[in-house]
């Protein structure tokens, strides 16, 4: 055990008995100081010493350096001690918790205990009685360690409520089943009639199991959740800032139940386990003091193993509608604006699936939401209800398509018209037609860059001079994680020959600083927090569309784009590694030099 100053003082002052008292006789606070934060601590609570240091009167520092002096404890440092597990059992979680207290090391009848105030008599009197530990020795130490000590040996909230979670769950039956009736069972399993799934679901473990994972990844930031069977293991993964992370993996023989529990919630048929089926679950919770609503968009899938379940969030205050922070570099932001306040014509914006094109898109359409503006959207499926817009749920079965709702929309007066996605010929002629009408048409596409969904269009059968008229803008957009400001710390260069080769000018080598996150809690130990968007924004110049007319390949359209002044997707990472945001390795995964 590693213990700093342990010696005490050889005088200390005469001590009054409390701690603001011995604050003032030191001349540490003013007497008036000491009445604000007496003031404080009546309406918000907590420990004289804490309130004092968030009103900013004294530091840390300078309070353990005044205890130290009083009452001759020594300061420790938790983080470089280890604890037995025999010491840990002497309290258990909810007291050290409550009290905020760390048993360290016991010799015969003495425990040593880290608290952050050694003058606290009642806590001191407690643990004494607690532990039947005739003496109980104080050490101080930081608040801060001595959270991250109780997490370490203790565990966090979160998995202490995950094992009391699965503690409650139905024992495995006593008996194993034999060898030969192995398929059996398993065939047995798999036809449950619905009223035994349903009854399964609704146990209360069950519930409150699926009620932890959905609120536990809104605490997490997640994006989507992916339950996952295999033939000896069921796992739950979050995907975070882009990421998957498993997060639990939870008993196999709750595979049904828990499927049925999230079936119901999303008022599917809980005994169709054949064919992929889809719906949405709302919910209302309490986070962080405040009331929450929340939908998942929800697919389930048949595997090998039984139904693989992701659950997409839809949090629309996850929704940024101010474009100057989406990611956009200047120049290309004021190209992207220009070209959706035009009357008529057509801008796409391109990329992956979880690019963030329905931000982007989102963002265009709520700039434009005005009184005198009839909006019309087709999107499959509608992630975000949109104050003032009329949004159409594309419904397959029933000949609801993007090209129906598309013929639809043109007879009722629209002004601006988003297509969820072309897919096909017939909505990409369509769209083209509108645009070429008086109609300004946004949409999306899978390509990879903003060159190459010419060509798509051009392979899909649209006639280049048609194209080349109605086409005004192309976005190709990624998502790449942010450096987490809480850990950022500035890293060694690699070799000039690399920053070269991955694009970097030799003006901006000179300069150049690269910094990296190192990993902490507010980051979940990755260093990164948060996602930052790169955008190529291809504008239809006349160089441009002469180009199309004749032709031309997704490369001499690149080049005679980047001659025009557009940055690419690599460029507008390189700036956002420049000015500190992220990574060379998250631009290297996302973009191609």
């Amino acid at each position: 055990m590693r213990v700093l100053d342990v010696a005490p003082p050889p005088t200390t002052l005469s001590k009054p008995s409390r701690l603001g008292d011995l604050l003032v006789a030191g001349g540490v606070i003013t007497p008036q100081q000491l009445k604000k934060a007496l003031d404080y601590q009546r309406t918000k609570g907590g420990r004289l010493g804490v309130c004092l240091i968030k009103l900013g009167y004294l530091t840390e520092d300078i309070l353990h350096s005044v205890l130290t002096r009083q009452f001759g404890v020594a300061l420790i440092d938790l983080a470089s001690c280890e604890v037995e597990a025999d010491v840990v059992k002497l309290l258990p979680r909810d007291c050290v918790v409550r009290y905020q207290v760390m048993p360290v090391k016991r010799t015969g009848n003495v425990l040593y205990v880290a608290l952050s105030d050694p003058n606290d008599v009642v806590v001191l009197d407690e643990l004494r009685f607690r532990t039947g530990c005739k003496i109980i020795e104080p050490l101080l130490a930081r608040e801060s360690e001595i959270r991250e000590a109780i997490d370490k040996y203790y565990g966090t909230s979160k998995e202490v409520e995950l094992q009391n979670l699965f503690d409650d769950l139905p024992a495995e039956p006593a008996d194993d089943a034999d060898t030969e009736n192995f398929e059996i069972i398993a065939e047995e399993e798999l036809d449950l009639d619905p009223e035994t799934l349903k009854q399964q679901s609704e146990e209360a473990p069950i519930i409150r199991l699926v009620n932890f994972i959905l609120v536990d990844s809104l605490r997490s930031g997640a994006s989507d959740i992916h339950i996952e069977p295999f033939d000896r293991e069921l796992r739950v993964r979050f995907r975070i800032d882009g990421v998957l992370k498993t997060v639990m993996s939870p008993p196999v023989k709750l595979k049904d139940p828990m499927t049925s529990r999230i079936k119901i919630m999303a008022k599917l048929n809980i005994s169709e386990k054949r064919v992929p089926q889809d719906g949405r679950i709302r919910i209302r919770t309490r986070l962080d003091g405040k009331l929450k609503e929340i939908d998942f968009r929800v697919s389930v899938l048949p595997t090998l193993f039984g139904e693989k379940i992701v659950l997409r969030l839809l949090d629309k205050q996850n929704l940024m509608f101010d474009m100057t922070r989406l990611g956009f570099e200047p120049e290309s932001l004021e190209k992207f604006d220009r070209a959706i306040h035009k009357p008529f014509g057509m801008v796409l914006v391109t990329g992956p699936t979880g690019s963030g094109k329905t931000n982007t898109l989102y963002s265009a359409i709520t700039q434009l939401n005005k009184p005198e503006t009839n909006i019309m959207t087709a999107e499959d499926p509608v992630e975000f209800n949109l104050a003032g817009i009329n949004q159409v749920q594309i419904f397959d079965q029933v000949g609801l398509t993007f090209a129906a709702a598309l013929r639809s929309f043109l007879r009722q007066d629209p002004n601006i018209i988003l297509v969820g996605e072309i897919r096909d010929l017939e909505t990409a002629e369509i769209a083209v037609k509108a645009s070429l009408t008086g109609h300004l048409v946004l949409s999306t596409l899978h390509t990879n860059d903003a060159a190459g969904t010419i060509s798509r269009l051009l392979n899909m059968g649209i006639e280049p001079f048609l194209l080349a008229t109605s086409l005004q803008l192309v976005c190709a957009q990624r998502l790449v994680r942010r450096i987490c400001k809480n850990c950022k710390q500035e890293t060694e260069l690699p070799p000039l020959p690399a920053l070269r080769d991955f694009g970097f000018e030799p003006e901006e080598i000179e300069t150049l600083r690269l910094f990296r996150g190192t990993g902490c809690k507010v980051c979940n130990g990755s260093g990164y927090k948060g996602r930052v968007g790169l955008y190529e924004v291809m504008e239809i110049t006349p160089e441009i569309k002469e180009a199309i007319i004749r032709n031309a390949t997704s490369v001499e359209l690149k080049r005679v784009a980047v001659e025009n002044g557009m940055i690419t997707l690599r460029r507008s990472g390189l700036r956002k590694v420049r000015d500190e945001v992220t990574t060379i390795e998250e631009v290297a995964r996302e973009t191609v030099h």
